[in-house]
């Protein structure tokens, strides 16, 4: 029996979710390992998990709001319940779903929310009306919730300036925060530095080793969401960033297990991603006030810089692992607009008189 590299953080992270969905799994009917037996083949273990997730959900609302279903334990179902979901059950289910209490908190969904949960069920009620094990499929019948464009957070260029500023000399950090940035500055520019000059995503950073550095060519090894592979160069600017923080990393020494991992934590462990979230939301908060700055946000920063200096919405989305390039456009709409603007005053057509 293989077993995996514990320093592999992508293949620790998948194993990390398959664990999870053993467990989510038992809380589910028992015709629900079907479904995601039928899926795995083309989808990640995040992506079902996620999925594991919602079910739970409805099936929960359906044991507590339909007086059919309350009558039994849900892990006690059979999939001919699901001839019996009318359209109107889940459109109910979706309004419960914009506000329902868990475990004594409030919960709340937008319509990107309910748009991904509404996405779970129309994938689970095809699976099962494909493979002719029900005659119905009302979760097609329900549109998708309208989505509104949200505007792109993104800092500006002396935005980002300040930022890389203040994450190098700490002058707005508390006295407290200061003690820990002695030991990590090195590392927290190069990681500020490496998200705003490549895009890649978070969970691709934390999840960089050494080896995926290759500073001849000027690109790192990456793994993208869907767990395919891909290379991403850097500049002059990370390439510094790395090399000043990689003469300190070599005198770290790593907990067992973490080795190879390039960013480590002050306890010489592989960062996660809630602790680069963290780190973000602590140097960005001295910056701006006004904009809630996240990993991703970053990410849009790079975007939005990449596309207004190249105008090739094609690179965009290729170094920005975008598989439809219509999720770029989309994201980036706004600046295709400006350019379009910017195009009424390229040409003129006679002379201002003097």
């Amino acid at each position: 029996m293989a077993i995996m590299n514990p320093d592999n953080y992508h293949d620790e992270q998948n194993k990390k979710n398959i664990m999870k969905m053993r467990t989510v799994l038992e809380t589910l009917p028992p015709f629900c390992r079907l479904y995601f037996r039928g899926i795995e083949e083309y989808t990640s273990a995040r992506t079902r998990l996620a999925y594991a997730y919602d079910l739970r959900l409805f099936f929960e609302f359906l044991h507590e709001k339909n007086a059919v279903c309350a009558k039994t334990d849900i892990t006690t179902y059979e999939v001919s319940l699901l001839d019996q979901i009318t359209r109107i059950d889940i459109e109910e289910y979706l309004e419960y779903m914009s506000l329902y209490q868990k475990d004594g908190k409030d919960i709340t969904n937008d319509e990107r929310g309910k748009a991904r949960k509404l996405a779970a069920l129309r994938s689970f009620y095809n699976y099962f009306y494909q493979s002719e094990l029900i005659h119905n499929n009302p979760a097609a019948l329900v549109p998708l919730p309208k989505l509104h464009d949200k505007e792109i957070i993104r800092l500006e260029p002396n935005e980002v300036a300040i930022l890389l500023d203040q994450v190098e000399d700490g002058t707005k950090l508390t006295r407290k925060e200061l003690e820990y940035h002695k030991k990590t500055k090195l590392r927290d520019v190069a990681l500020l530095t490496l998200l705003l000059g490549t895009g890649i995503r978070v969970s691709e950073c934390v999840g960089l080793d050494i080896q995926d550095v290759d500073f001849e060519t000027g690109g790192i090894k990456i793994r993208r969401k869907g767990g395919y592979e891909a290379v991403v160069y850097f500049g002059e600017e990370v390439e510094t960033a790395l090399l000043d923080y990689l003469e300190q990393r070599e005198l770290a020494i790593p907990e067992e297990g973490h080795e190879n991992a390039l960013f480590l934590s002050l306890q010489n462990r592989r960062m996660a991603v809630r602790s680069v979230e963290n780190l973000v939301k602590k140097y960005a908060s001295r910056v701006t006030t006004l904009k809630k700055i996240t990993p991703h946000k970053l990410r849009s920063t790079y975007g939005t810089a990449l596309y207004q200096e190249s105008g090739d919405i094609y690179l965009v989305a290729d170094v920005l692992g975008h598989k439809d390039v219509n999720t770029t456009r989309k994201h980036y709409a706004a600046q295709a607009d400006q350019r379009r603007r910017q195009a009424a005053g390229y040409v003129r057509l006679r002379e201002k008189p003097d």
